[in-house]
């Protein structure tokens, strides 16, 4: 089994991963898989991300998700036979939720978060079977939260500017590895990072506050193996601590956004039909969790199929690209503790592209 096939097969799907597996504020799944690509690589990929989400609150709420791209870069080398190092670009959370001024429950309401990060990452392998990984992991972040409606009561009208700041945090991991058969078992931790934001709210005209937040923990756990000649089975967990996940300035003194935990599955098969020509398909899984959700992310869950392909325009060039269409669960923004609206049949699709060079 040729074991340089199975980076090509699953290309499409890794750039799509952020739309089709995170959960919560998650863009993308924070992958480490460049590291076990074969030789010296370089890869640029972009996605483009497109929810319909949709709902009533009294009247009918239209699309409250913008459109977003996701941009990624990531570089391998080999240093030696043992030791190899990455640097991979990313933007792994995000939001970009605005209510029509039109309805009287949100309208008006939004939020708006951005997250730029730069993961320096080493991988030492003790023998063609066991390694360990890690490295660190600065982001910059920033955003703005608007409430305004009739949900909000008293608060409505309420803003918060939330300026750029950079955090730390970092990533550990280990593989265990059979070449023979493409037998991959590979675990990751993402650290949460801290941001200690200066926060302008407008009932404190004047005033510069600091507000912490911590972007999630998660924990990747990631498989697959050959099954068949060409054929590899893919599979992968990930669990992200969205919950920790708080937004409470000084003034207003209270939690602007409230999330659960998500655990996500995924389970796919890659096929290489031509030396040059590999195709994928992977669907995936998210528990609905509590129906009442923050007004600020209303979605419950999710399943999604991604479809990708790769071809090897040469022996250094390869290009791959992939759909992904996500079924996101029934959700009930709620304020108090009371649902104020709901949204049903709502849906994202992403389009990926990517494009590799080893040398």
């Amino acid at each position: 089994m040729n074991k340089t096939f199975w980076p090509a097969a699953t290309a499409a799907t890794i750039c799509l991963a952020g739309a089709a597996q995170a959960g919560g504020i998650e863009r993308t799944t924070q992958s480490s898989a460049i590291l076990f690509a074969q030789g010296n690589r370089v890869e640029l990929s972009y996605a483009v991300v497109t929810p319909s989400i949709s709902g009533t609150a009294i009247t009918a709420i239209p699309n409250v998700a913008d459109r977003y791209g996701l941009p990624g870069l990531a570089m391998k080398m080999d240093i030696n036979e043992q030791l190899s190092f990455a640097l991979i670009y990313d933007r792994p959370f995000g939001a970009d939720v605005v209510y029509d001024a039109a309805n009287p429950m949100f309208g008006g309401t939004l939020a708006k978060a951005e997250t730029h990060a730069l993961t320096a990452l080493a991988r030492y392998k003790f023998d063609d079977r066991i390694s360990v990984f890690g490295g660190l992991r600065a982001q910059r972040a920033e955003g703005q939260i608007h409430l305004q409606g009739a949900a909000y009561g008293a608060a409505s009208g309420y803003d918060a500017q939330l300026a750029s700041d950079w955090g730390v945090g970092y990533v550990v991991g280990a593989a265990y590895e059979i070449p023979d058969i493409a037998l991959r078992v590979a675990l990751t931790y993402n650290s949460a990072i801290k941001h200690d934001f200066d926060t302008r709210e407008n009932i404190a005209p004047g005033v510069v506050s600091t507000t912490e937040v911590k972007t999630p923990q998660s924990i990747n756990l990631d498989f697959q193996t050959g099954i068949a000649k060409d054929t590899l089975l893919m599979a992968s967990i990930r669990w992200a601590e969205h919950s920790a996940f708080r937004i409470k300035p000084t003034a207003i003194n209270t939690d602007l956004v409230s999330l659960d935990d998500t655990t996500t599955y995924s389970l796919g098969v890659a096929r290489r039909f031509t030396p040059e020509f590999a195709a994928s398909l992977t669907v995936g899984y998210e528990k609905e969790g509590d129906p009442l959700v923050s007004p600020l992310a209303p979605t419950n869950g999710r399943k999604s199929i991604t479809l990708g392909a790769s071809y090897k325009l040469s022996d250094t060039v390869e290009l791959s690209g992939g759909i992904s269409k996500i079924w996101v669960g029934d959700a009930q923004p709620a304020t108090g503790g009371v649902g104020r609206g709901l949204f049903t049949d709502n849906s994202v699709t992403a389009v990926g592209l990517k494009i590799a060079y080893t040398f």
